[in-house]
C-alpha cells in the first residue's frame, strides 16, 4: 500500500484538488478575476498531473504489449482525456467553434509540435533516425482523408442538411477507424513497428509487483474520472477569469489541446532521445489521426443528441495551415529517416501556428 501511495502521489493530489475545488469554487468566484485565473492555473496543473498519471500507466501497459498495440493504447488514452475535457469545456463555454479550434490545435501540436521537436532534438543527438515509412504513409493519407471529410467539406453543407451529413461523418469516421484498427493489429501490423537490434534493453521490474495490468487499468479509470471533475471546475473558473478580457480566440482551444498532448510530448521526447523514432511517428501521427477520427464523431453525436449544430468546418487560414502541415509531413516522412532539418520545418510551422493564434487569426 505504501508503494502505491508513493507512486500515485500526483494523482492523489489531483483528486484532493478536485474535492477542494468543489467545496470552494463558489466562494473563490467572489474574489475577482485574479482569483479565478489563479484557480484555473491550479486546476490546469491538477489536470496535467492526472493525465500524466493516466499516460504513465498506459505507457507501462504499452511497454508490455509493444508496438503497434502500445502506441495505440497511448494515443487512445490521450484522445479519451481530450474528448472528456472538450465535451465539458465546450458545454460551459458556449463557443460554437471551440471543438473545431481544439481539434485543429491538437493536430498542430501533435505533428508540428511533438514530431517537429522530437525530430529536431533527436537529429542533433543521433543524426538520421530510422523508422518504418509504411506507417508514415498510412497515417498521412488517413489523416488527410479524415480532415477533408469531417472538417473541410462541412463548410459547403447547408444548414438544412447538417444532420444528414453529421450522421454520415460519424459512420464514415468509425468505418475508417475500424479498418485502420484491423490493419494496425492484424496482418499489416508490421507497418507500424520497427526493429532496433542494437537497442534491446531489459526493462527493470517494478518494485513489490506494482503495478499489475489490472492495477494500471484501475488507476487509469480513477485518473480519467479526476480529469472530468477537474475540467468541470476549470470551465467555470476560466469563464469567470477570461470574461471581458481581450484574449486570442483560440486560447481556450490551445489549453484543451495542450492538456491532452502534454503526456504524449514527454513520451515522444524520451523516445527521440533514445533513438526510437518509430514510437515518435506512431505517437504524433497516431494521436492526430485518433483526434480527428474519434473526437469528431463523438462531438457530432453530442450535437445530434442536443439538436444544436457545431461549427466543425475550418476557416480558410486553418485549412491552409492543415494542408501545408500534412504536405510537409508527407514529403519529410517518405524515406524512412528523419533529421534535424525536417524537424526544423515542422517547428517553424508550429511557430507560425502560435503567431497566428496570438494575432487572433
Amino acid at each position: 500500500m505504501k508503494s502505491i501511495l508513493q507512486s500515485e502521489k500526483f494523482l492523489l493530489l489531483a483528486c484532493a484538488v478536485a474535492i477542494a475545488g468543489f467545496a470552494l469554487d463558489s466562494r473563490l468566484g467572489g474574489y475577482g478575476r485574479l482569483s479565478s485565473l489563479l484557480e484555473s492555473a491550479v486546476l490546469i496543473g491538477a489536470i496535467l498531473a492526472a493525465s500524466l498519471s493516466v499516460a504513465r500507466h498506459a505507457e507501462r501497459i504499452a511497454r508490455k504489449l509493444g508496438d503497434p498495440y502500445g502506441s495505440m493504447i497511448l494515443t487512445l488514452s490521450a484522445v479519451l482525456v481530450e474528448v472528456i475535457v472538450l465535451a465539458i469545456v465546450s458545454s460551459q463555454a458556449g463557443s460554437p467553434t471551440l471543438v473545431r479550434d481544439s481539434i485543429y490545435s491538437a493536430v498542430m501540436l501533435d505533428i508540428n509540435g511533438i514530431l517537429g521537436v522530437a525530430a529536431l532534438i533527436g537529429g542533433f543527438k543521433h543524426g538520421e533516425q530510422a523508422y518504418n515509412d509504411d506507417s508514415a504513409r498510412t497515417y498521412s493519407v488517413m489523416i488527410l482523408t479524415a480532415v477533408t471529410v469531417s472538417m473541410i467539406i462541412p463548410e459547403f453543407v447547408p444548414q438544412a442538411g447538417w444532420r444528414a451529413y453529421s450522421g454520415f461523418t460519424i459512420v464514415a469516421m468509425l468505418l475508417l477507424y475500424g479498418v485502420f484498427l484491423r490493419m494496425q493489429t492484424g496482418p499489416h501490423s508490421y507497418f507500424f513497428s520497427y526493429s532496433y537490434p542494437d537497442k534491446k534493453t531489459r526493462q527493470p521490474s517494478p518494485p513489490s509487483g506494482y503495478p499489475s495490468r489490472r492495477q494500471s487499468i484501475v488507476v487509469m479509470a480513477v485518473g480519467i474520472a479526476a480529469v472530468g471533475a477537474l475540467a468541470e471546475l476549470m470551465s467555470h473558473s476560466l469563464n469567470r477569469g477570461l470574461a471581458g478580457m481581450a484574449v486570442p480566440a483560440g486560447l481556450v482551444a490551445l489549453i484543451v489541446a495542450g492538456i491532452s498532448a502534454a503526456p504524449e510530448m514527454l513520451t515522444a521526447l524520451r523516445a527521440a532521445l533514445a533513438n526510437r523514432m518509430q514510437s515518435v511517428v506512431n505517437i504524433a501521427l497516431g494521436a492526430s489521426l485518433s483526434t480527428v477520427i474519434l473526437t469528431v464523431p463523438a462531438m457530432e453525436a453530442l450535437a445530434l443528441f442536443s439538436g444544436q449544430r457545431i461549427d466543425i468546418a475550418m476557416t480558410p487560414l486553418q485549412t491552409l495551415m492543415m494542408l501545408v502541415t500534412l504536405l510537409v509531413a508527407a514529403i519529410n516522412l517518405n524515406d524512412g529517416q528523419t533529421n534535424a532539418i525536417e524537424g526544423m520545418t515542422h517547428f517553424v510551422l508550429f511557430g507560425a501556428f502560435l503567431m497566428l493564434l496570438a494575432l487572433g487569426l
